[in-house]
């Protein structure tokens, strides 16, 4: 059996997921549905759609109409606008002639010839369905392939004086705390603003992007605009909560009023490595900045749903909307290109300080765990919808601790939050 054999075997022992579809020929197919579920993959993750099995994974084989290969992609290709190039090939499957079709995923939003547009989605046992893809949809993939910035659009109907000046100011002060742009201090009020990319000009009138409207917006303008921006920090202990604070306010307001919360939280205790006394806290702070940093820039604003901090008997939780950009899988975390749902946004961060300014916040995150030998954070929660973050609590390895704390890169610069 080789290795194409091989991952059928195995996707039909799985059964049909988001990159897998299964469609009985014994009828046959109409030409309408098969072409129909091609889109579906396409506009999403691509993937395998097997010609001649049934649901459950039994494979009946195909029918005599559609055993032309290179017919049976013409048709794919003439049916769907874009054309989607496809891969089709024949394979026997328990004594049954299979058809599997390699469907790309497009970069571009596909639909069938008479305008038919479907994605694919998971329902809550698991299962994949098709489903319409609405135009209100369109930037939210838009942005995960990296074609569109939606924080750099204009936010419609505002005006510049949705905008709080008393943010700007905050701007400032950071940029002077953590270290930012300092070129930016000099310049005046509107200068700043452009050149940070927070106001733009349409038909001659400043109007706020979202990035500006996230970092400076009233929050009666938050509110109304960005109905999507929220972040809740919750603290329990066992079924009984503690804290439980919501925030709906600019971003950098909302950093600096969740980084007390946090660190209400942390305890710190002292051990002995040699000559050293060295500090070990449950939760490292940097890593938790990075975090929380990633979580309100990288999510999907289009998106609903709230970014949530959760810290309880198990560690520490952080959610946010939105899966991984395209081209970042769990794989290659730790080395892939950083890359930005919004562009804008990522780079307003930088330049104030805030975010890591070569891009890899994900390292601070597996430094601040690994340093004091505690598990990796975990991310294999995450799906298409969302990003889930999970720091486990547990007891400092202290012997580990012992052996590296007289190396210098255990003391990071800038280690305070």
């Amino acid at each position: 059996m080789d290795d194409g054999e091989s991952e059928i075997k195995s996707i039909l022992l799985t059964g049909e997921t988001l990159t897998a579809e299964f469609k009985s020929d014994r009828k046959p197919l109409p030409d309408r549905e098969l072409v129909a579920a091609v889109v579906s993959l396409a506009n999403t993750d691509g993937g395998k759609l097997l010609l001649g099995v049934e649901d459950d994974g039994t494979a009946t084989g195909v029918h005599a109409d559609h055993r032309d290969t290179g017919g049976l992609a013409a048709l794919i290709a003439n049916r769907t606008n874009p054309p989607v190039t496809v891969r089709a090939g024949l394979m026997d499957v328990d004594g049954r002639q299979v058809i599997v079709v390699d469907v790309p995923k497009t970069r571009s939003i596909v639909s069938t010839s008479d305008g038919l547009l479907l994605r694919r989605r998971l329902l809550a046992n698991g299962r994949p369905e098709a489903v319409p893809f609405y135009p209100h949809e369109f930037m939210q993939r838009q942005s995960a392939m990296g074609l569109v910035d939606p924080s750099a659009a204009p936010v419609e109907s505002p005006a510049v004086d949705v905008l709080n000046p008393m943010e700007r100011q905050r701007i400032r002060e950071a940029i002077r705390r953590y270290g930012g742009d300092m070129s930016l201090l000099p310049l005046a009020d509107d200068e700043m603003d452009g050149a940070l990319g927070l106001v733009t000009i349409v038909e001659g009138v400043r109007r706020p992007t979202v990035a500006g409207l996230l970092l400076m917006g009233r929050e009666d303008a938050l509110r109304r605009h960005m109905p999507a921006h929220e972040v809740a920090f919750q603290v329990l202990e066992g079924t009984e909560v503690r804290v439980n604070e919501f925030f709906r306010k600019p971003l950098l307001q909302t950093f600096e009023e969740i980084e007390p919360l946090f660190k209400a939280q942390v305890v710190e205790r002292e051990i002995q490595a040699g000559l050293f006394r060295v500090p070990v806290p449950n939760y490292d702070r940097r890593a938790f900045r990075e975090a929380l940093v990633n979580a309100l820039v990288h999510r999907d604003y289009s998106q609903l749903g709230a970014v949530h901090i959760r810290l309880d008997d198990y560690g520490l939780a952080l959610s946010s909307p939105g899966g991984f950009v395209e081209g970042i899988t769990l794989k290659n975390l730790l080395v892939a290109a950083p890359r930005s749902r919004n562009p804008l946004l990522a780079d307003v961060v930088k330049r104030i300080g805030l975010a890591e300014r070569t891009g890899r916040g994900i390292d601070r995150i597996y430094e601040g765990l690994l340093r004091y030998g505690r598990p990796v954070p975990d991310y294999t929660m995450s799906d298409a919808s969302s990003v889930v973050l999970m720091m486990a609590k547990t007891d400092a390895d202290t012997a580990f601790l012992a052996r590296i704390s007289h190396q210098p890169f255990f003391w990071p610069v800038g280690s305070a939050m």
